[in-house]
């Protein structure tokens, strides 16, 4: 039986990003040749509400069967354009996105006619996969409204009571004996200069006595099984105590740790210390070491800014600031001394907060990384790059200004909750714009410096962030999988586990193959099988199955083959079936 499905083209102008760069109607009218397509219009934005109600209106009057829209990127469009076919009794799978502005119009902006003859290649082959699309069923799961969240600093804390004030169970877990992460150990905060401790311990105060937050200190995540809305959790104590409980979704908010400058600058924690170091001295001695400060020389990016740790690490020239204004506070004739590179104080609250220091006193002298300073037993010497000329500083103390860097035992976590790192250790997100606080595993967030160092102000934001991301899990009572997912013929696998290895979601399992057929009665034989929650579609497992047995659905062989053969103008051949 021949495939002859009613196919419906939409091609849209987005304002001037696509039309200012190709002959958008010359596309049109090409798609108005292509096999199979009954319809064809353009829209000058195809996103907005006239678009979609043209796509809808076409569906319904034209009887279309199959949809292809040519317009921008699929990352943030598709789940409109999906949504919009099953409004209208169309299966959301039957809709095609062909990528004609990042792909096209963008990139050949300055070639419009060779942008216009790629954009209906595109099209060509759009089409071409269209015909052979499938529809496809999305799986329904129940949601346990409880969450997970990993690290009782700050933010931890923050995203567990904005949870359990929307009334959710919150699961609370830090590995250290009480709750407030890194903000135990500092003395202020900037830019205010008010005292750290009275804002961790109202903080921790609230977690421990909301009844919906449960507390799991000396404790650490030992086991996640499950998927979105169903994730089966294991959490073991220090004392080998184990405790296991399911939740809808788990928030990642280990933070980070201060790097130690062993070997740098004559690291020794006495009289040269880092600022972290300062903090807890500041804290402890109730400003009693202050009056013995006649100098103090503060070097700005110990350890960042290198070959080996190439990031900013953002904190550090506020920090230096934030301590070097408290010793002048303390003691106004002092001399405070900030060598730096380069000063980050983004924003006009931390300009502000500069140039109060610079105001009390404080001296900025800058160097470069090919002239470090020389810390020796009585002096720093630097060579100042405004002057032009080396100086001589007596000092007291020296305090090294260190980066955060990722939490240690940060990758045996992210290997347990199967979500990346980068280069340095700290989590990566989906996407840095479009999902800022999401993995791409459903159900899985981050927020503050386990993702990367910031402000404080700025990671409590993110912490109401990803409380928000959860909460629009934990508020349904079932959450629903894409439809684009793997499947098995059990008939081909030879039960190799190929798949099994190669997949990052772990949605593929061995399982012992159903009686059939195809096994002749074998007892005991193992065939994959694909937990379709936890599958994102990738295809990778497609892509490394000896024996064709794993197919990627939405891409599937027929259907790659044929775009191929349409981008190569090849007269695709329909089989009679």
């Amino acid at each position: 039986m021949n495939q002859q499905p009613k196919i419906g083209v939409f091609v849209c102008h987005c304002g001037s990003n696509i039309a200012g760069h190709l002959d958008a109607g010359a596309v049109a009218e090409y798609a108005r040749t292509l096999p199979n397509v009954v319809f064809v219009q353009e829209n000058m934005y195809t996103c907005s509400e006239a678009g979609l109600a043209d796509i809808k209106n076409a569906i319904v009057e034209e009887d279309l069967e199959r949809v292809v829209v040519a317009a921008c990127t699929p990352r943030t469009h598709e789940p409109l354009f999906r949504e919009t076919c099953r409004e209208t009794g169309l299966n959301p799978y039957l809709f095609e996105f062909v990528n004609i502005r990042d792909q096209c119009s963008w990139v050949h902006m300055r070639e419009p006619e060779l942008a216009t003859e790629k954009a209906q290649d595109l099209v060509r082959m759009g089409v071409s996969k269209a015909r052979l699309l499938q529809p496809l069923e999305e799986q329904e799961v129940p949601v346990e409204p409880s969450a997970l969240i990993i690290g009782g600093g700050m933010i931890g804390m923050t995203v567990a009571l904005n949870l359990a004030n929307r009334g959710f169970e919150v699961k609370l877990v830090e590995q250290e004996p009480e709750l407030g992460g890194l903000l135990l150990r500092l003395d202020k905060l900037y830019p205010t200069q008010d005292d750290a401790q009275p804002l961790v311990a109202t903080r921790v105060a609230e977690a421990q006595s909301n009844p919906r937050i449960k507390v799991f200190t000396s404790s650490k995540l030992r086991e996640v099984k499950g998927f979105v809305g169903n994730y089966e959790i294991v959490v073991g104590d220090n004392e080998g105590r184990q405790s296991s409980f399911t939740v809808g979704t788990i928030i990642v908010a280990t933070g980070a740790q201060v790097l130690k400058p062993e070997g740098m600058y004559g690291y020794d924690g006495k009289r040269v210390i880092t600022q972290l170091e300062m903090e807890s001295l500041l804290a402890e001695s109730g400003k009693s070491l202050i009056p013995n400060l006649q100098s103090v020389v503060m070097i700005q990016c110990v350890g960042s800014r290198i070959p080996e740790r190439p990031y900013c690490s953002r904190v550090c020239c506020t920090t230096a600031i934030k301590n070097a204004l408290e010793i002048k506070s303390a003691r106004p004739d002092a001399e405070v001394y900030i060598l730096y590179r380069d000063t980050e104080t983004q924003g006009t609250r931390y300009e502000a907060y500069y140039t109060r220091a610079r105001e009390a006193g404080i001296q900025f002298i800058r160097y470069s990384l090919q002239h470090p300073p020389e810390v020796s037993k009585k002096r720093v010497v630097v060579y100042d790059e405004l002057l032009g000329a080396k100086l001589g500083i007596p000092y007291d103390l020296v305090v090294l200004s260190t980066p955060l860097v990722a939490r240690e035992g940060a990758r045996e976590l992210a290997q347990l909750l199967k979500v990346p790192v980068d280069e340095h250790g700290f989590f990566l997100e989906a996407h840095v714009k479009l999902r800022p606080l999401d993995f791409a595993t459903d159900g899985v967030y981050v927020a503050g410096t386990a993702r990367w160092p910031g402000h404080l102000e700025e990671t409590i934001t993110q912490a109401y962030g990803a409380a928000a991301r959860a909460a629009t899990i934990l508020s349904k009572d079932r959450v629903t999988s894409s439809g684009v997912v793997a499947r098995v013929n059990e008939a081909l696998c030879r039960g190799c586990g190929c798949c099994v290895e190669i997949c990052e979601f772990g949605a593929p399992s061995l399982v012992e193959a159903a009686s059939g057929p195809a096994l002749s009665g074998v007892e005991g034989v193992e065939v994959a099988r694909v937990n379709p929650v936890m599958c994102k579609g990738c295809g990778v497992c497609a892509s490394v199955c000896p024996t064709g047995a794993m197919t990627a659905m939405h891409f599937t062989d027929e259907q790659v083959i044929a775009m191929v053969r349409a981008a190569l103008a090849i007269e695709l051949l329909v089989e009679e079936v």
